[in-house]
């Protein structure tokens, strides 16, 4: 037999080996990977549940916020929060301008609390 094709046939095998090596150690890697990718995964099929339900999820809030204006409020400075965290990750310019607005609703969330208590009174 040809002697360069036997050293070809050891090179790939060779290779072959390595590759398989490699392999493994992705998957041993990537172990750590993969539960926080089905985490993703749960919270995005959690969003879009989210929107399919948005008229129940409304009624709810403003049930929330007739009831329990407080807590509302604690529940609206959270999310305010939440959300201005996720554009500052997203790298996004909103993040500046929610950082103004966020004094504007506030004080836009108290009139309405404030005029929604005397009305109840």
């Amino acid at each position: 037999m040809n002697p360069r094709l036997i050293e070809f046939a050891l090179r790939k095998q060779r290779l072959q080996i390595n590759a398989e090596r490699q392999r493994d150690n992705m998957v041993r890697h990537l172990e750590g990977v993969e539960s926080i990718l089905d985490t993703v995964d749960e919270v995005r099929d959690g969003v879009g549940w989210a929107r399919k339900q948005a008229p129940i999820l409304s009624g709810a809030a403003l049930l929330l916020i007739a009831t329990r204006p407080r807590q509302a409020w604690r529940l609206a400075k959270r999310v305010g929060i939440a959300w201005l965290m996720y554009r500052r990750m997203q790298g996004g310019s909103g993040a500046r301008v929610s950082l103004l607005a966020l004094p504007l609703a506030r004080r836009l969330l108290e009139r309405m609390l404030r005029s929604f208590a005397g009305s109840r009174a």
